[in-house]
């Protein structure tokens, strides 16, 4: 498979009709809204920059990988039946580094995006949508996870 800097175009495999978002905008959402808020904006945005499609497949392992983490340390640490601000922060630099994963798959596109020389779309909207729907997937998952225990 030949890196994304060989391809024959800047914009080859890139939708024109849609402009992705900034890839550090992208951390706001994984620290507030977590791993599963993160990995749909990576994998929306990929789609955007044209990532190829086993490189958004491996944004979606990475979020797999990262919500199954999460898990794990909502295990561990949650032993006495409430919620610390240890865990919190535990959970949130999970989802933080599943973010970073995931931007580092974005980068070669986004690299290409920013030669063309068009500006980036808000990601206000989207973001916050999906900040909110991720937090409340990611309590339900931790509940039905401490229900469990």
């Amino acid at each position: 498979m030949p890196d994304e800097l060989l391809r024959p175009t800047i914009g080859a495999g890139m939708d024109l009709t849609v402009r992705p978002w900034r890839l550090m905008s992208q951390t706001y959402v994984a620290f507030f809204g977590g791993v599963i808020a993160s990995t749909v904006i990576a994998f929306l945005n990929a789609r955007r920059l044209g990532v190829d499609a086993a490189k958004r497949r491996l944004i979606l392992l990475t979020g797999a990988g990262g919500l199954v983490a999460v898990i794990a340390v909502f295990s561990l640490l949650h032993t006495d039946g409430s919620v610390t601000s240890g865990l919190r922060v535990a959970i949130r630099a999970v989802a933080v580094v599943c973010c970073l994963v995931q931007l580092r798959i974005q980068r070669p596109m986004d690299r290409a995006f920013q030669l063309r020389g068009v500006d980036y779309a808000s990601l206000w909207g989207p973001g916050i949508a999906v900040t909110i729907g991720g937090a409340i997937a990611e309590a339900v998952i931790l509940l039905l996870v401490a229900v469990a225990l």
